[in-house]
């Protein structure tokens, strides 16, 4: 009995226990419970876990912020032939976490690294087991590159690896720009590299030279963004918010160069170089009518392709350097003694030697030629013929020229970091070492600006390298037209003067230029041999310390093309100057006069004169090469007879009706078509007799007032 009570207080012992430890069970899942509770209520009203906002955190998660990288704009010659164009490079390498798999599970790793080396070794300069090497490296990695042989693939180099279809290999996109003409204007085109953009954290390409540089907005475009929220997959999820903006591209850029004789001078040049390894050497060609560059270039220059030869040639010789111009600046001197009424080419002065200050200043021929006629001095390059000018004219007379001539200027061609030299006269010694191109400094593009005037009665033109921007839609945004600078620095009757001792140069009695003659050719010519200034004070010594120059115009009378060489100290003159500098000058000039005889007609496009002011319509006129001739006494086009669009040849007749009164006008040497024209565009029949190519006569004289019932009839012969 008494065993049986013990086991029954036992059992009630045991009871209590478990009924204890039950509701310390049920306190501890409910305290649980609420602690959850409370958990997902702070959750849901804070929207926080451990500080971070979870709305955010699953925005970033599945939320896309792309930006859409705009196309830089291409570059072209005046043709239309590619220069400088976007393009891409490729880096290629290798997954290796096993975790990195797809949905369903299919491997997005290397799975065959033997494989995989194997087949990469066929398109990499890699042996199979250097790649092996990076697909087994010593540390724990998710991914592998595969060093410089793994970066800047081709497209065709990724089709390739493509087309062989291996897990685990992967493509980084890189922007580039493709230079297809290697070393090709290389200072004047410029380059664009890839730089970090701080706002974006991404690589744009910004241009960091030439007129890459100087139209980097331009070409550049804006970049465009979308934004959007995806699933798992990366796919837009329905009703979801997405913000796109497309980018824009950069316009696209003609310039003045012509792609075939900017490459035939590069040619030449770097034959120079090789052979007489000059220390720098530059030459332009222009259309000195319109002001636009054909072709220039420099050595030494590099190649924006491969960058060889770029990290010690980054200084565009042509605007960035200012040199002491030496002879061929006589041509300043010449003009300004002409239009002042200081040169009497009769007059006979006492060469080799004159002193001023106290300091003599001689001629390249020391002992000089006698006492020599005026007329002689430029063609035999005299500096003491030039210093007796420029004492008649004077320094403030010189100065003024000078001014006139922009000398110490920036001409502002499109073209960044432009020197413009220094002058300083103070004394007659200055004025009279200046007249022949000593103690004054300018830059490339000056000297080409002054050439100008000798082909425009007087006026200079502005250097110009681009022809025109367009935009991606093929809009023209920008179109560059001849532009004058200044006022007219001398007149027609001074340019003709200049250009026929420009041509004695070449006369082989007495010029300095006889290496550059070429026989049968209409060219005027001024060549230069500048000393070259030392750090140490004084001017260098030595037969090849000099920067010897070349300029030729053609044709002689009429200049359509300039050609400007200047050589700076070649190291191996195994010939003289002036043979080495020819090898260029006459080949590019023979190709120029050639193309003008072949290219006696040039196409040129009507542009739109209609609702214009007579002022802007002539100018309009003028920038393609053709004559308006007007008819009417208003003083705004109210049609003309050539349609905008229209094609023509360049110097042809273009007839505008400005309404009001017609005067009938001298038809004289008129064609067919000019008198067709006229007739459509003033409304005024016309008879035509005769087959002849010009017209000889008309019935009613010029300066008669005309309309429609007018019997007007021409003939011709």
């Amino acid at each position: 009995m008494k065993k049986f009570n013990n086991l029954n207080k036992n059992r009630s012992k045991a009871h209590g226990y478990r009924f204890t430890v039950g509701r310390i069970l049920q306190i501890v899942l409910a305290l649980v419970f609420l602690v959850f509770i409370g958990r997902f209520l702070y959750i849901g009203i804070s929207q926080k876990v451990a500080g971070q906002n979870l709305s955010k955190r699953t925005n970033q998660l599945y939320s896309r912020n792309e930006v859409l990288k705009a196309t830089r704009g291409s570059i072209y010659d005046h043709n239309g032939l590619t220069i400088a164009e976007d393009s891409h490079t490729y880096t290629v390498y290798a997954i290796l976490d096993k975790s990195s798999v797809t949905y369903n599970n299919k491997p997005m790793y290397v799975v065959n690294k033997a494989k995989t080396a194997q087949k990469l070794s066929e398109v990499l300069p890699l042996s199979k087991e250097e790649i092996l090497k990076y697909l087994n490296p010593k540390h724990k990695a998710y991914q592998v590159q595969f060093g410089t042989a793994g970066s800047g693939l081709t497209m065709r180099q990724r089709k390739q690896i493509e087309a062989m279809k291996l897990p685990g290999i992967r493509f980084m996109e890189t922007a580039s720009r493709l230079y297809p003409n290697g070393a090709f204007a290389s200072h004047v085109v410029g380059l664009a590299q890839l730089q970090n953009n701080k706002k974006t954290r991404q690589h744009d390409l910004v241009g960091t030279m030439g007129l890459e540089q100087y139209f980097n907005k331009q070409l550049s475009g804006k970049d465009g963004y979308r934004e959007a929220f995806v699933d798992a997959e990366n796919y837009q999820m329905p009703n979801s918010s997405h913000t796109f903006k497309p980018a824009k591209n950069g316009d696209d850029i003609y310039l003045t160069l012509d792609s075939q004789l900017q490459s035939y001078l590069e040619n030449l040049m770097t034959k120079v170089q090789n052979k007489y390894k000059p220390k720098s050497l530059t030459a332009v060609v222009e259309d000195v009518k319109t002001g636009k560059i054909l072709a220039a270039s420099q050595r030494p220059t590099f190649d924006p392709e491969t960058k060889k030869n770029l990290d010690s040639n980054w200084r565009n010789i042509l605007v960035q350097d200012s040199y002491e111009a030496g002879s061929v600046f006589k041509i300043l001197s010449m003009t300004a003694a002409i239009q002042s009424g200081h040169y009497n080419p009769n007059e006979y002065y006492r060469s080799g030697s004159i002193t001023l200050n106290g300091s003599t200043i001689h001629d390249w021929n020391v002992s000089g030629w006698g006492s020599i006629p005026m007329s002689q001095a430029f063609p035999r390059s005299s500096n003491v013929g030039m210093a007796t000018l420029e004492q008649k004219m004077g320094n403030a007379t010189w100065k003024e020229y000078l001014n006139k001539f922009k000398i110490g200027q920036k001409t502002n061609v499109t073209l960044p970091g432009e020197n413009p030299g220094y002058v300083n006269i103070k004394t007659n010694l200055d004025g009279a070492v200046t007249s022949f191109g000593q103690g004054v400094t300018v830059n490339v593009m000056q000297m080409m600006q002054v050439y100008s005037a000798l082909a425009n009665d007087g006026q200079m033109l502005k250097p110009q390298f681009v022809e025109k921007i367009v935009s991606p839609s093929g809009k023209v945004v920008s179109k560059f037209h001849k532009e004058k600078v200044g006022k007219p620095v001398f007149s027609k009757q001074t340019a003709q003067t200049t250009l026929k001792l420009m041509q004695d140069v070449l006369n082989p009695k007495y010029g300095t230029g006889v290496a550059y003659k070429m026989p049968g050719k209409s060219i005027a010519v001024k060549t230069g041999t500048a000393q070259i200034a030392s750090p140490k004070g004084g001017y260098l010594s030595g037969a090849n310390n000099y920067i010897f120059s070349v300029v030729g115009l053609t044709p002689a009378n009429n200049p359509r093309y300039c050609v400007y060489l200047t050589m700076r100290q070649p190291q191996k003159m195994s010939d003289p100057a002036e043979t080495i500098l020819a090898s260029i000058f006459k080949p590019v000039m023979n190709r120029l006069i050639s193309s003008m005889s072949q290219s006696s007609v040039h196409v040129v496009t009507v542009p739109q004169l209609t609702n214009k002011k007579l002022a802007q319509a002539k100018e309009s006129a003028a920038n393609e090469g053709l004559n308006v001739e007007i008819i009417g006494t208003g003083q705004s086009v109210i049609r003309q007879a050539y349609a905008a669009g229209a094609k023509t040849e360049s110097g042809n007749k273009v007839f505008v009706f400005t309404g009001g009164t017609i005067y009938c006008p001298d038809m004289q040497g008129w064609s067919k078509e000019d008198v067709a024209n006229f007739s459509s565009s003033a409304q005024i029949p016309i008879t035509i007799n005769g087959t002849g190519k010009k017209v000889t006569s008309q019935s009613i004289t010029k300066g008669q007032v005309i309309n429609r019932n007018s019997k007007l009839s021409v003939t011709l012969k």
